[in-house]
């Protein structure tokens, strides 16, 4: 590969905003790669740079890692992901993200709910313990 075209760790840090610490991450999880130089010192393709923008924006998100190593994986040779393949895997996480928003919204209600009764039930609690599911377990003792 070009020389020019070859990006250190640090430079692939400094151009995404993002710790070394997790470039190595990233790589140990299989959502980016690199190799190694004559003086084994890792280099990275610049289209590195674009993945971990991608794993950065899905993250702000709220889609995990796994989910995103999945849809790395979904794209054909490994490559990464266009505007095209973006807007594809934006719309499979749609879905999740819409569910994720109904659940927050019905917790916030929830704890609207418990804000004016007051009662501080472990038991009865809607957000600790909805619709009693520990009472098998015994009164408190699986706090």
């Amino acid at each position: 590969m070009n020389k020019n075209m070859e990006l250190t760790v640090g430079q692939v840090a400094k151009r995404c905003g993002v710790n070394i610490s997790a470039i190595h991450f990233y790589e140990q999880k299989g959502l980016i790669s690199s190799w190694r130089n004559q003086g084994n010192q890792r280099r990275y393709s610049r289209d590195v740079i674009r993945r971990i923008s991608l794993i950065k924006a899905a993250q702000l998100l709220g889609i995990s890692l796994g989910e995103i190593g999945s849809a790395f994986a979904s794209l054909p040779n490994g490559r990464t992901a266009t505007k095209q393949d973006w807007a594809t895997l934006s719309v499979n996480w749609k879905d999740t993200l819409t569910q994720r928003i109904d659940q927050l919204q019905n917790m916030k209600d929830s704890l609207e709910g418990c804000i004016g009764c007051g009662c501080l039930s472990m038991n009865h609690c809607p957000l600790y313990n909805p619709n009693d599911q520990l009472e098998p377990q015994g009164p408190g003792l699986y706090c």
